[in-house]
C-alpha cells in the first residue's frame, strides 16, 4: 500500500473503509500484526527518536490519527485521502468481530476501567468476546504476557498512552499469542466513559485538540507540539526519504 514519508513516519495512505477491510484481514491472519496510530505529536517525538521511528515503522499499517498529520502529507505534496483515528478505526472494527463471534483483550488504563468498558462493548455489541481485561498499571510483564496467551485473543487493545503502548507491543511481539494488536491510546477511557470524547462537530472539523485545550487547559504545553510538527514539516520534511 502506498505510504507517505512524514518525519521519517511512512504513514499509509488507507481511507478508513480499507484500514478496517485490512485490519479484519489481519485478524484471520495466522501471526501477530501490528497497527500503530501516530498523530502530530507521536510523529514529532518519532522525528528526535530515531529508534521509535523504526518501532511505528516495523508496523504493519500505519494510520494518520491526527489532522495535523493530514496537513503534514499536504504540505508535501502527497496528500493523504482522509484522516483514519484509532478510535473511529477500532469502533468500525468491532461490528464485524462480532458478526463473527471474534475476541478482544483489553490492556490499559486505571484499574476498574476496562472492566467498565467491557461492559459497554457487550451491550453495544453482544456477538463480540472479551477475551480478558487488565489494567496498565503493571510492573510484570511477564505476568500480564502469560494472561493474554492464556485467553488467546483474536484481538489485542493496548491502551497505555505513546510511545509505551507501541514500545510494548514491539518488544512483546515474539511472545503475545494473539492475531492482531494495536495501539489505542486513550479508547478504554472513552468506552468505560471516564473520559468524554470530542462532539461529532470538532471531530467532523479536525479541531478534536480544541475541544480537549477547552476541557483541559493544562494541555496547552503539549498543544505545541502541533505548530512545531506543522513547521518541521514545512522547512525540513522533504529532507526524508
Amino acid at each position: 500500500m502506498e505510504t507517505v514519508n512524514i518525519l521519517g513516519v511512512h504513514v499509509n495512505k488507507y481511507t478508513m473503509q480499507e484500514a478496517v477491510a485490512k485490519a479484519s484481514e489481519m485478524i484471520e491472519t495466522d501471526g501477530l500484526s501490528m497497527i500503530f496510530t501516530p498523530n502530530s505529536e507521536i510523529i514529532l517525538y518519532a522525528s528526535n527518536n530515531p529508534e521509535f521511528t523504526d518501532v511505528i515503522n516495523s508496523a504493519d499499517m500505519v494510520i494518520p490519527d491526527g489532522i495535523g498529520v493530514v496537513y503534514g502529507a499536504k504540505i508535501l505534496k502527497n496528500p493523504i485521502k482522509e484522516r483514519v483515528a484509532g478510535y473511529d478505526l477500532v469502533c468500525n472494527l468491532f461490528p464485524i468481530m462480532a458478526e463473527k463471534g471474534q475476541s478482544v483483550y483489553l490492556l490499559g488504563a486505571k484499574p476498574g476501567v476496562a472492566e467498565k468498558a467491557a461492559e459497554t462493548l457487550l451491550e453495544k455489541h453482544p456477538g463480540l468476546v472479551i477475551a480478558g481485561t487488565h489494567d496498565g498499571y503493571f510492573k510484570d510483564d511477564e505476568e500480564v504476557i502469560a494472561d493474554i496467551n492464556k485467553c488467546a485473543p483474536d484481538f489485542l487493545m493496548v491502551c497505555l498512552g505513546f510511545p509505551k503502548q507501541e514500545n510494548w507491543i514491539y518488544n512483546n511481539r515474539e511472545k503475545l499469542n494473539a492475531k492482531l494488536a494495536i495501539g489505542a491510546g486513550g479508547c478504554l477511557d472513552v468506552f468505560a466513559g471516564t473520559v468524554q470524547r470530542a462532539p461529532e462537530f470538532y471531530c467532523k472539523h479536525g479541531i478534536e485538540w480544541l475541544y480537549r485545550l477547552v476541557k483541559q487547559p493544562s494541555r496547552f504545553v503539549r498543544m505545541l507540539a502541533l505548530p512545531k510538527f506543522g513547521l518541521k514539516v514545512l522547512f525540513k520534511g522533504r529532507k526524508y526519504k
